[in-house]
């Protein structure tokens, strides 16, 4: 009890510090639990949507199974994209092929963006919460410093009790910014697995695309 006394009766910029790293802990661990569920699901959609779709007798009733199983909507963009554009619009400019393409792109610009959503913020903690956790650190030893100045009698116990609790705030930092490091690198991963997956779907989209518009 007296230890979280003394925690809330430090000074402004000592509070402050405790509550960015608090408030940076709390996203990196929402996002890092978000994105988990929203990988793994976009894992079970992307097998079982585009299984259905290429065991569908042709591409509306594929389209329809696979957006059945399309609960996030990965997989929509991508088969919407062989729809016809607006006529006398730019999107309707060149040959069907090239407007599948530029769909297609679109489409998977799209998708990226949502896979990619908060891996800036985990790297931006992972970067910065080290050095928030220090600035606590020198501050809480200069404040140290001039009690200890202040003081006519200096004992071990004196010191070691103020810096002891300017150095917490270190591995605090650091606390923060390990978790927030591993879960981009590790999400990051994951993310580029279920893009290699999108861009071969699309691959495959754009050649069954081509091989009708041919025949």
């Amino acid at each position: 009890m007296s230890h979280w006394a003394s925690w809330l009766q430090g000074d402004a910029v000592h509070v402050a510090v405790s509550l960015v790293l608090l408030a940076m802990s709390i996203a990196s661990w929402c996002l890092m639990v978000l994105k988990t569920l929203l990988l793994w699901r976009a894992g079970v959609i992307l097998r079982q949507g585009i299984a259905a779709f290429w065991q569908a007798p042709g591409w509306e009733a594929g389209a329809r199974a696979a957006t059945g199983f399309d609960a996030s909507g990965l997989l929509q963009p991508l088969l919407s994209a062989a729809d016809t554009p607006l006529p006398g619009t730019l999107a309707a400019a060149g040959t069907p092929d090239q407007q599948h393409m530029r769909n297609l792109r679109a489409a998977l610009d799209a998708v990226t963006r949502r896979l990619q959503f908060g891996q800036v913020v985990l790297a931006t903690i992972g970067a910065t919460a080290p050095f928030v956790g220090l600035l606590g650190t020198v501050w809480g030893i200069y404040l140290a410093l001039l009690g200890i100045a202040d003081a006519t009698q200096v004992s071990l116990p004196q010191i070691a009790a103020p810096v002891g609790q300017a150095l917490i705030m270190t591995a605090a930092g650091l606390a923060v910014a390990i978790p927030a490091v591993l879960g981009y690198n590790l999400l990051g991963r994951w993310i580029g697995r279920v893009e290699a997956q999108l861009e071969g779907f699309a691959h495959d989209l754009h050649a069954l695309r081509h091989s009708h518009l041919a025949g």
